[in-house]
């Protein structure tokens, strides 16, 4: 006998619909399964036979042939299991074939016929829902997952026998729908702005970075607050929109992160890796790819501390995610491509020993300095829009009893601030300042007299390229916006030049 199961496989981030297929028949025993199968599918048949004779079924010995189509699409994951062995008891007769369709059934089985959770249920239902499909059974524990999709009867379920009830006419409650509008709160973050005294360019620097979501860079001597601002910037970046927070959510689904964004699905992600992460943990791959933590910091920040402790190699191929907003990983099995649209933010000290230029404390020789900084190239740096020095912290402001701002009075003026740019770009296919293309900077960036001639002034004097061109523009229209003008004026791009030191003489070797 024939019969057919619906489930889901997943690619990338992206969902696509695998028809699973059983026959049946007389003949020498088997089970033999085709497809494109990687080995955590292959090994399915044995996992499968166990839970079907712990499910309390007995299968006739016969020759059992597997099929699992699309076969020109590598099939990765465990959620494969179900779907399996409900199609060879669809084929034995033991469940009424009619009761699989319109059904999408995703799960891992053990050995007694208990179901676990898989990775990648959130693009798989919404994938099932796009299909057609009615009702959904799913892993207990991924049911609130699947609730996203809500056009999607979901049906949790904690072993195979339940599964077979079910599709013999057993009764199922049903999860019900995610109710989104309930998960918008904002968790609290550990740092606040109203923490970090002095050190005001830093902070309008952040403020600025996270208005126009532009890459940051802060150099300085060890201990003057760059992690702290680093950190609190996350404080002050509004809610995400709710197309951004499910392409996210997807995100984190398919790398079996979903735990994670459960309570703060609005929130925008912070992640910070250490220096000894590896090319395939920061950008994502693997034997089986998944997403990187660039991936993983999508719509929010990827924060580098101590840049030049990174390997190099590693930085520089970062440069391409950072223009592109996406990584693409080419391997045997296909292109995965994952979104990558993240502001960087990175911290370094100036030299080795973290005091250059004060040459009364620093001990490095130039080489070993000029050896430091070229650890980041100029192409990196060309990416960073603003870059800016924290200075050592005076007595005075460190003792300093009035209040400083605190980081919800600045993410209001962040907030207007992305307001603006939403309403600006309504039509256009970037959300932000830091995204816009060098066509767009003509239609949504005028200047007055003032502003053009300390752009021309600049590009000639510090020999900007035009990638930094383009990225001094941006910056300037984001200080405008801040400010409520429509118009960038002079002092907008004077401020914006500000944070560009690195094209100046505190970034250049000084000796």
């Amino acid at each position: 006998m024939y019969s057919i199961v619906s489930t889901a496989s997943i690619h990338g981030v992206l969902s696509m619909i695998v028809q699973v297929e059983a026959d049946v028949c007389s003949g020498l025993p088997a089970f033999e399964m085709v497809g494109f199968l990687s080995s955590q599918v292959r090994e399915a048949k044995e996992r499968i036979r166990a839970a079907i004779r712990n499910a309390g079924v007995l299968l006739p010995p016969k020759r059992i042939t597997i099929n699992l189509c699309p076969a020109d699409v590598k099939k990765n994951g465990t959620g494969f299991d179900l779907p399996i062995a409900l199609a060879v008891l669809s084929a034995y007769g033991i469940v009424p074939h009619q009761r699989l369709k319109e059904t999408l059934f995703v799960g891992e089985i053990t050995l007694n016929g208990e179901l676990r959770p898989v990775k990648g249920m959130l693009p798989m239902a919404l994938e099932a829902q796009k299909a057609g499909f009615t009702k959904a059974v799913v892993p207990k524990e991924n049911a609130w997952e699947a609730g996203f999709a809500q056009n999607l009867k979901v049906y949790p379920v904690s072993a195979l026998s339940e599964v077979i009830g079910f599709l013999k006419g057993e009764i199922l409650t049903e999860n019900p729908p995610i109710n989104i509008e309930k998960t918008q709160s904002m968790a609290a973050t550990a740092v606040d702005f109203s923490q970090i005294n002095g050190q005001y360019m830093l902070r309008r620097a952040c403020e600025v970075a996270a208005a126009g979501m532009h890459n940051i860079l802060m150099t300085g001597p060890p201990g003057t607050g760059k992690t702290l601002a680093a950190n609190a910037m996350a404080s002050i970046l509004p809610p995400l929109m709710e197309e951004e927070m499910m392409e996210l959510a997807g995100i984190y689904s398919v790398s079996g992160l979903f735990a994670e964004r459960r309570e703060q699905l609005y929130q925008r992600p912070f992640r910070s890796p250490h220096d000894s992460v590896t090319r395939s943990a920061l950008l994502g791959g693997g034997r089986v790819p998944k997403p990187g933590e660039i991936s993983l910091a999508h719509k929010g920040i990827l924060f580098l501390d101590e840049l030049t402790e990174y390997e190099k190699p590693l930085l520089e191929q970062l440069r391409q995610p950072l223009e592109e907003r996406c990584i693409r990983l080419v391997r045997q099995t296909g292109t995965y491509c994952y979104p990558a649209d993240f502001i960087l933010v990175a911290a370094m000290n100036p030299c080795g020993c973290g005091y250059y230029p004060n040459r009364e404390k620093c001990t490095c020789t130039p080489g070993q300095i000029r050896q430091h900084l070229a650890k980041v190239s100029r192409p990196l740096l060309d990416r960073m829009d603003l870059t800016v020095e924290a200075p050592k912290v005076k007595i005075e402001e460190l003792v300093q009893k009035k209040e400083n701002e605190s980081s919800q009075d600045i993410r209001e003026r962040v907030q207007r601030a992305h307001e603006i740019q939403k309403r600006r770009f309504q039509k256009e296919s970037c959300n932000y300042n830091g995204r816009m293309e060098p066509g767009q900077l003509r239609r949504f960036c005028p200047m007055d007299p003032g502003a053009k001639g300390q752009l021309t002034q600049a590009y000639e004097a510090l020999d900007l390229s035009a990638r930094a061109y383009h990225r001094l523009v941006r910056v300037a229209r984001t200080i405008a916006d801040l400010e409520g003008s429509e118009e960038i004026k002079e002092h907008h791009m004077e401020e914006a030049l500000l944070y560009r030191n690195m094209d100046g003489t505190s970034w250049r070797m000084r000796l």
